[in-house]
């Protein structure tokens, strides 16, 4: 680690833009210190010294030499942002305009298209279209590329930029340049941005007794919407089964996710989080009592089910409590915190990992189905689907925790041409709680 002296010390030569107090750290720091930890730090610290020695010179020749004139705010911006976005995929520096977005998605109120979108060697693949938006009136797909926003490349302007430009005011047009896995040629679509203001649970009643819950992301209040939504269920009939929706759900809020697990366990482990530090370290266990009155479930799960959604998924499973219905889950089992810089700046970064109540993680492996399904659809077989062990720079899987998929004992696989909805009301008829319909 290096020693707080030096840290001052290249603090005050960045911004005096002086290599020579850089070279005279280790004399300052030795003469001010203890020497016998000083010379260990400085050992240990050697190679990050002239790292730091490389990035000075560097950020002056820049100054220097480079064909147009950079200020040193834009410079040191860059850097920051450079270094974060090497640790892994979701891992950034927000500022700004990428900043602010962040927080209005985790509230679910913001002007735009209503599209998850994640970034991938600087360009911009979409996760999945959230339900009832203009992204989804306008048929994109999870694994789309955007390559242009209104004209303009992403890959010229950058992804933040292009991001920003995804939303704008209500009633705008915005016009996207896509490319499909599965085609060779791009082709525009334009979109009228929208107020999306997404309900994260819906409801409905798809046979006398059998309800389906819908949730598209987890925002701050998805637990406390799911509540009521069981309570609005329950007013009306009896519940004998729940089909749970989680597909192409992208995640959100780690808690609203625990609340959902909880509201249908009795008790238990939901899920584990590991990191280095001790707050990285955290167990969040379910409450006593089951919403549902123990009412058979069955998870509906596909390559776009993510994050929080995979950790309701994965508890469910270990607990016996749901039977998980679809495809392989694309894998993204870290967590990431939100750290202010600033009024208009902060850091997200990962510190820990998801294990499920078994142990099992969830990073660049997912959560597999109890039955495997195959969704068609009006468009054919669909392209193969990106997960998170396809994305450049991600974290590996752990050893331990790893999935055993014969643990599982064995999947069915099947086709489902009449919809992997209407296979899991089967399902559920055939559990002898519902009749035939």
């Amino acid at each position: 680690m290096f020693p707080a002296p030096a840290l001052r010390l290249f603090a005050f030569c960045l911004l005096s833009g002086s290599g020579f107090c850089l070279a005279m750290a280790p004399l300052t720091l030795v003469a001010a210190e203890d020497p016998a930890p000083m010379a260990e730090a400085a050992a240990e610290g050697s190679y990050a010294i002239e790292s730091l020695r490389v990035f000075v010179e560097t950020l002056d020749r820049i100054r220097s030499h480079y064909v147009e004139p950079i200020d040193d705010e834009t410079l040191l911006e860059d850097a920051i942002e450079g270094m974060v976005q090497r640790l892994d995929p979701h891992s950034s520096y927000l500022t700004g305009d990428a900043y602010a977005a962040l927080q209005e998605a985790t509230e679910g109120v913001f002007g735009g298209i209503g599209v998850e979108i994640l970034e991938e060697e600087g360009r911009l693949k979409v996760v999945a279209p959230i339900d009832g938006t203009p992204a989804a009136e306008a048929g994109l797909r999870p694994g789309d590329w955007i390559e242009a926003v209104d004209g303009e490349r992403t890959a010229v302007v950058g992804t933040e930029a292009a991001l920003g430009a995804l939303r704008g005011e209500i009633g705008d047009p915005v016009t996207l340049t896509l490319r499909r896995p599965s085609e060779e040629d791009s082709f525009t679509v334009t979109l009228t941005r929208a107020l999306i203001d997404i309900p994260s649970v819906s409801q409905r009643w798809l046979v006398p007794g059998l309800a389906y819950l819908r949730i598209t992301q987890f925002q701050t209040h998805t637990g406390e919407d799911l509540r009521a939504a069981l309570e609005a269920l329950q007013s009306e009939q009896a519940l004998a089964g729940v089909v749970l929706d989680l597909r192409n759900n992208p995640g959100g809020v780690l808690s609203s996710g625990v609340a959902v697990a909880d509201a249908f366990l009795d008790g238990g482990l939901i899920v584990e989080t590991r990191g280095r530090g001790a707050s990285a370290n955290e167990r969040y266990e379910a409450q006593r009592g089951d919403l549902t009155g123990g009412a058979p479930v069955v998870v509906l799960i596909n390559e776009g089910t993510a994050s929080a959604s995979e950790i309701v998924a994965g508890a469910l499973q270990d607990h016996g409590r749901g039977l998980l219905l679809g495809q392989r889950s694309f894998g993204k089992g870290s967590v990431q915190t939100l750290m202010p810089l600033s009024e208009t700046r902060a850091l997200k970064i990962t510190t820990a990992r998801y294990y499920t109540p078994s142990g099992r993680s969830i990073q660049a492996q997912g959560i597999v189905p109890d039955l495997q399904g195959r969704e068609l659809g009006s468009m054919g077989e669909r392209a193969p689907a990106t997960r998170e062990a396809d994305l450049p720079g991600h974290l590996d899987a752990p050893e331990e925790g790893a999935v055993d998929e014969d643990a599982l004992g064995g999947l069915a696989p099947f086709s489902d041409e009449d919809g992997l909805l209407m296979e899991a009301v089967r399902l559920l008829q055939a559990h002898g709680r519902l009749g035939g319909a």
